[in-house]
Protein backbone atom coordinates (compact mmCIF):
# COMPACT_ATOMS: atom_id res chain seq x y z
CA UNK A 1 0.00 0.00 0.00
CA UNK A 2 2.93 2.50 0.65
CA UNK A 3 4.67 2.08 -2.21
CA UNK A 4 1.37 2.25 -4.68
CA UNK A 5 0.35 5.74 -2.35
CA UNK A 6 3.83 7.08 -2.45
CA UNK A 7 4.63 6.69 -5.71
CA UNK A 8 1.09 7.76 -7.78
CA UNK A 9 1.34 10.78 -5.43
CA UNK A 10 5.40 11.79 -7.03
CA UNK A 11 4.10 11.21 -9.85
CA UNK A 12 1.29 13.47 -10.18
CA UNK A 13 3.00 15.75 -8.24
CA UNK A 14 5.70 15.80 -10.28
CA UNK A 15 3.88 16.63 -13.26
CA UNK A 16 2.02 19.16 -11.69
CA UNK A 17 4.74 21.15 -9.72
CA UNK A 18 6.88 21.27 -13.17
CA UNK A 19 3.90 24.09 -14.03
CA UNK A 20 3.26 25.66 -10.53
CA UNK A 21 7.17 26.06 -9.39
CA UNK A 22 5.79 24.06 -6.62
CA UNK A 23 3.41 21.41 -5.33
CA UNK A 24 5.93 17.98 -5.44
CA UNK A 25 6.95 18.59 -1.54
CA UNK A 26 3.71 19.62 -0.72
CA UNK A 27 1.41 16.84 -1.93
CA UNK A 28 4.68 14.24 -0.92
CA UNK A 29 5.23 14.73 2.41
CA UNK A 30 1.58 14.41 3.61
CA UNK A 31 1.79 10.70 2.10
CA UNK A 32 5.44 9.46 3.62
CA UNK A 33 4.11 11.44 7.19
CA UNK A 34 1.51 8.40 7.32
CA UNK A 35 4.49 6.07 7.10
CA UNK A 36 6.98 7.85 9.08
CA UNK A 37 8.12 10.55 11.66
CA UNK A 38 7.20 13.67 9.93
CA UNK A 39 11.02 14.84 10.18
CA UNK A 40 11.92 11.48 8.48
CA UNK A 41 9.04 12.33 6.19
CA UNK A 42 10.78 15.67 5.44
CA UNK A 43 13.83 14.35 5.19
CA UNK A 44 12.80 11.64 2.18
CA UNK A 45 10.80 14.07 0.62
CA UNK A 46 13.66 16.33 0.35
CA UNK A 47 15.75 13.17 -1.17
CA UNK A 48 13.13 12.75 -4.23
CA UNK A 49 12.76 16.57 -4.63
CA UNK A 50 16.20 17.14 -4.76
CA UNK A 51 16.90 14.15 -7.60
CA UNK A 52 13.38 14.75 -9.55
CA UNK A 53 14.86 18.91 -9.93
CA UNK A 54 17.98 17.66 -11.35
CA UNK A 55 15.83 15.91 -13.51
CA UNK A 56 13.90 18.69 -14.86
CA UNK A 57 17.22 20.13 -14.65
CA UNK A 58 18.12 18.24 -17.77
CA UNK A 59 14.82 18.83 -19.29
CA UNK A 60 14.50 22.73 -18.80
CA UNK A 61 17.87 24.13 -17.56
CA UNK A 62 19.12 25.43 -20.67
CA UNK A 63 16.51 28.06 -20.59
CA UNK A 64 17.50 29.51 -16.83
CA UNK A 65 18.06 33.07 -16.30
CA UNK A 66 20.89 32.37 -14.25
CA UNK A 67 22.10 35.97 -12.66
CA UNK A 68 18.67 35.70 -11.09
CA UNK A 69 19.34 32.20 -10.26
CA UNK A 70 22.56 33.66 -8.02
CA UNK A 71 21.14 36.77 -6.78
CA UNK A 72 17.81 34.49 -5.47
CA UNK A 73 19.58 31.53 -4.29
CA UNK A 74 22.37 31.84 -2.58
CA UNK A 75 20.08 33.82 0.23
CA UNK A 76 18.02 30.69 -0.36
CA UNK A 77 20.81 27.72 -0.23
CA UNK A 78 22.28 30.01 3.20
CA UNK A 79 19.00 30.30 4.80
CA UNK A 80 17.74 26.88 4.58
CA UNK A 81 20.47 25.44 6.13
CA UNK A 82 19.65 27.77 9.04
CA UNK A 83 15.95 26.21 9.14
CA UNK A 84 16.96 22.59 8.54
CA UNK A 85 19.36 23.36 11.52
CA UNK A 86 16.05 24.85 13.19
CA UNK A 87 13.54 21.51 12.67
CA UNK A 88 16.63 19.53 14.02
CA UNK A 89 16.09 21.33 17.12
CA UNK A 90 12.46 21.77 17.20
CA UNK A 91 11.94 17.45 16.25
CA UNK A 92 12.88 16.48 19.53
CA UNK A 93 10.95 18.69 21.80
CA UNK A 94 8.28 17.09 24.32
CA UNK A 95 4.24 17.03 22.62
CA UNK A 96 2.92 20.24 23.71
CA UNK A 97 -0.69 18.38 23.84
CA UNK A 98 -1.86 14.86 23.76
CA UNK A 99 -5.33 13.32 23.23
CA UNK A 100 -7.20 9.79 22.37
CA UNK A 101 -9.65 8.75 19.70
CA UNK A 102 -11.32 5.14 19.07
CA UNK A 103 -8.03 4.56 22.48
CA UNK A 104 -5.73 5.70 20.10
CA UNK A 105 -3.46 8.32 21.01
CA UNK A 106 -3.13 11.08 19.20
CA UNK A 107 0.16 13.88 20.26
CA UNK A 108 0.35 17.79 18.72
CA UNK A 109 4.47 18.23 18.85
CA UNK A 110 6.11 21.50 18.25
CA UNK A 111 7.37 20.42 14.92
CA UNK A 112 3.82 19.59 13.44
CA UNK A 113 2.34 22.73 15.07
CA UNK A 114 4.87 25.11 13.73
CA UNK A 115 4.90 23.03 9.85
CA UNK A 116 1.00 23.15 9.76
CA UNK A 117 0.84 26.91 10.53
CA UNK A 118 3.55 27.67 7.44
CA UNK A 119 1.12 25.42 5.38
CA UNK A 120 -1.45 27.64 6.11
CA UNK A 121 0.07 30.74 5.13
CA UNK A 122 0.94 29.13 2.24
CA UNK A 123 -2.24 27.78 1.20
CA UNK A 124 -4.08 31.38 2.14
CA UNK A 125 -1.04 33.49 -0.08
CA UNK A 126 -2.89 32.08 -3.46
CA UNK A 127 -6.53 32.50 -2.59
CA UNK A 128 -6.88 35.64 -0.11
CA UNK A 129 -6.82 38.85 -2.40
CA UNK A 130 -4.47 41.33 -0.04
CA UNK A 131 -1.74 38.10 -0.38
CA UNK A 132 -2.18 36.90 -3.76
CA UNK A 133 -1.76 40.60 -5.35
CA UNK A 134 1.71 41.04 -3.44
CA UNK A 135 4.24 42.36 -5.70
CA UNK A 136 7.90 42.11 -5.58
CA UNK A 137 10.84 43.92 -7.55
CA UNK A 138 14.17 42.74 -8.50
CA UNK A 139 15.80 44.18 -5.65
CA UNK A 140 13.89 42.44 -2.89
CA UNK A 141 15.19 39.14 -4.42
CA UNK A 142 18.11 38.69 -1.38
CA UNK A 143 15.09 38.99 1.11
CA UNK A 144 12.72 36.49 -0.77
CA UNK A 145 15.65 33.71 -1.15
CA UNK A 146 16.52 34.25 2.70
CA UNK A 147 12.58 34.03 3.23
CA UNK A 148 11.76 31.18 1.18
CA UNK A 149 15.10 29.32 1.39
CA UNK A 150 14.62 28.98 5.44
CA UNK A 151 11.22 28.38 5.32
CA UNK A 152 11.96 25.73 2.59
CA UNK A 153 14.71 24.32 5.45
CA UNK A 154 11.96 24.13 7.95
CA UNK A 155 9.09 22.82 6.28
CA UNK A 156 10.05 21.70 2.90
CA UNK A 157 7.44 23.60 1.57
CA UNK A 158 9.20 27.02 0.06
CA UNK A 159 7.93 26.59 -3.34
CA UNK A 160 5.10 28.80 -3.64
CA UNK A 161 6.86 31.91 -2.01
CA UNK A 162 9.83 31.19 -4.44
CA UNK A 163 7.27 31.86 -7.15
CA UNK A 164 5.89 34.85 -5.59
CA UNK A 165 8.95 36.67 -6.48
CA UNK A 166 10.00 35.21 -9.35
CA UNK A 167 6.52 35.48 -11.13
CA UNK A 168 7.11 39.06 -11.17
CA UNK A 169 10.43 38.94 -13.28
CA UNK A 170 9.04 39.33 -16.74
CA UNK A 171 10.51 36.09 -17.52
CA UNK A 172 9.21 33.44 -19.71
CA UNK A 173 7.60 30.48 -19.13
CA UNK A 174 10.51 28.17 -19.76
CA UNK A 175 12.67 30.54 -17.74
CA UNK A 176 10.53 31.06 -15.09
CA UNK A 177 10.21 27.26 -14.55
CA UNK A 178 14.15 26.42 -15.37
CA UNK A 179 15.26 29.48 -12.71
CA UNK A 180 12.98 27.96 -10.07
CA UNK A 181 14.30 24.63 -10.84
CA UNK A 182 17.90 25.87 -10.45
CA UNK A 183 17.01 27.60 -6.45
CA UNK A 184 15.18 24.77 -5.85
CA UNK A 185 17.85 22.12 -6.27
CA UNK A 186 20.91 24.61 -4.19
CA UNK A 187 17.92 24.83 -1.50
CA UNK A 188 17.48 21.01 -1.27
CA UNK A 189 21.36 20.66 -1.15
CA UNK A 190 21.45 22.86 1.57
CA UNK A 191 18.65 21.23 3.55
CA UNK A 192 19.99 17.61 2.70
CA UNK A 193 23.11 18.61 4.85
CA UNK A 194 21.32 19.57 7.85
CA UNK A 195 18.82 16.60 7.69
CA UNK A 196 21.65 14.28 7.43
CA UNK A 197 21.95 15.37 11.41
CA UNK A 198 18.43 13.75 12.29
CA UNK A 199 19.06 10.43 14.05
CA UNK A 200 15.63 9.01 11.98
CA UNK A 201 17.41 10.10 8.54
CA UNK A 202 20.66 7.80 9.85
CA UNK A 203 19.65 4.52 10.91
CA UNK A 204 17.21 2.02 9.43
CA UNK A 205 14.09 3.81 9.38
CA UNK A 206 14.93 5.04 5.79
CA UNK A 207 13.20 3.08 3.14
CA UNK A 208 15.67 3.56 0.28
CA UNK A 209 13.56 1.15 -1.62
CA UNK A 210 10.74 2.82 -1.36
CA UNK A 211 13.17 6.19 -2.01
CA UNK A 212 13.64 4.90 -5.50
CA UNK A 213 10.53 4.04 -6.47
CA UNK A 214 9.12 7.43 -5.73
CA UNK A 215 12.24 9.00 -7.77
CA UNK A 216 11.55 7.56 -10.66
CA UNK A 217 7.82 8.10 -10.67
CA UNK A 218 8.66 11.80 -9.89
CA UNK A 219 10.94 11.03 -13.27
CA UNK A 220 7.88 10.25 -15.29
CA UNK A 221 5.77 12.45 -13.73
CA UNK A 222 8.09 15.75 -15.09
CA UNK A 223 8.66 14.02 -18.33
CA UNK A 224 4.69 13.88 -19.02
CA UNK A 225 4.17 17.55 -17.50
CA UNK A 226 6.61 18.52 -20.14
CA UNK A 227 4.99 16.69 -23.02
CA UNK A 228 1.98 18.27 -21.81
CA UNK A 229 3.37 21.93 -20.79
CA UNK A 230 0.81 23.87 -23.22
CA UNK A 231 -2.57 22.02 -22.20
CA UNK A 232 -2.49 22.73 -18.59
CA UNK A 233 -3.50 25.69 -16.69
CA UNK A 234 -1.88 27.29 -13.84
CA UNK A 235 -5.31 27.56 -12.31
CA UNK A 236 -6.23 24.29 -11.72
CA UNK A 237 -2.98 23.41 -10.43
CA UNK A 238 -2.71 26.32 -7.84
CA UNK A 239 -6.09 25.54 -6.61
CA UNK A 240 -5.89 21.93 -6.15
CA UNK A 241 -2.27 22.40 -3.92
CA UNK A 242 -3.93 25.20 -2.17
CA UNK A 243 -6.95 22.64 -1.06
CA UNK A 244 -3.78 19.71 -0.34
CA UNK A 245 -1.93 22.47 2.04
CA UNK A 246 -5.35 23.09 4.03
CA UNK A 247 -6.22 19.90 4.48
CA UNK A 248 -2.86 18.32 5.89
CA UNK A 249 -2.18 21.52 8.04
CA UNK A 250 -5.04 20.12 9.69
CA UNK A 251 -4.44 17.11 9.87
CA UNK A 252 -0.63 17.62 11.29
CA UNK A 253 -1.88 20.14 13.05
CA UNK A 254 -4.66 18.02 14.93
CA UNK A 255 -1.69 15.76 15.23
CA UNK A 256 -3.27 12.87 13.03
CA UNK A 257 -0.64 12.42 11.03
Amino acid sequence: MDYILICLVSLIGSGLTLFSGFGLGTLLTPVFAIFFPIELAIGMTAVVHFLNNLFKLILLGKHADKNIALRFGIPSLIAAFLGAWLLTRISDMSPLYSYSLNEKIFEITPVKLVIALLLVFFALAEVLPFLSKLSFKKEHFVIGGLVSGFFGGLSGNQGALRSAFLVKANLSKEQFIATGVIIACMVDVSRLVAYNKLESFRDSEVNYGLIGASVLCAFAGAYLGNKFIKKVTISFIQKLVTAMLLIFAILLGAGIL
